[in-house]
């Protein structure tokens, strides 16, 4: 007998942005393991947007959705684990793709989350690897990225930062 869903908890405060119509928006999780370690996906090389570098769990989200539910669906789709909680807005970027597509705009959150961390279910057709990046790991994820290309590195050296100062 499997247990009802359960609703993911939003920490009071947390405001979210709401999209205009007709922007493309996307979600990312930065997602902490008991350790403080942040975990990124290595993108596959032959991905359109952003080959062989790493980042976030997230994507686009869908016609219908909230941020919120493009977060959950996202982070299942990507790792198989539950999204329980977000913790933080970590903020909002704009950024333009060299694929086509136009101006996105993305909310990147910190989350908790439930599932066997130690045992993520990658799309391995997107991604060639996964990692827990610490603070003495934090230059791998400036790996293939071109100069100004540094925001998933410098998202999660942010949260690692807020983490280590008991933040």
């Amino acid at each position: 007998m499997s247990s009802p869903e359960r609703p993911v908890a939003v920490d009071h405060g947390i405001a979210w942005p709401v999209p205009a119509p007709g922007e493309v928006w996307t979600v990312g999780a930065v997602i902490l393991d008991r350790d403080g370690r942040a975990f990124a996906q290595k993108r596959s090389a032959d991905r359109r947007l952003f080959p062989d570098t790493w980042d976030i769990v997230g994507g686009h989200v869908e016609p219908g959705e909230t941020l919120l539910q493009a977060l959950a669906r996202e982070v299942q789709e990507e790792t198989g684990w539950r999204l329980r909680r977000v913790a933080r807005l970590l903020g909002t970027t704009s950024w333009t793709g060299d694929d086509g597509g136009g101006l996105r705009h993305e909310a990147d959150c910190l989350v908790h989350v439930d599932g066997d961390l130690d045992r993520p279910a990658l799309e391995w057709a997107k991604h060639s690897a996964y990692e827990w990046f610490g603070p003495g790991d934090l230059h791998r994820l400036k790996e293939s990225c071109g100069p100004g290309e540094f925001l998933i590195h410098d998202l999660i050296a942010g949260v690692l930062l807020d983490h280590s100062g008991g933040a």
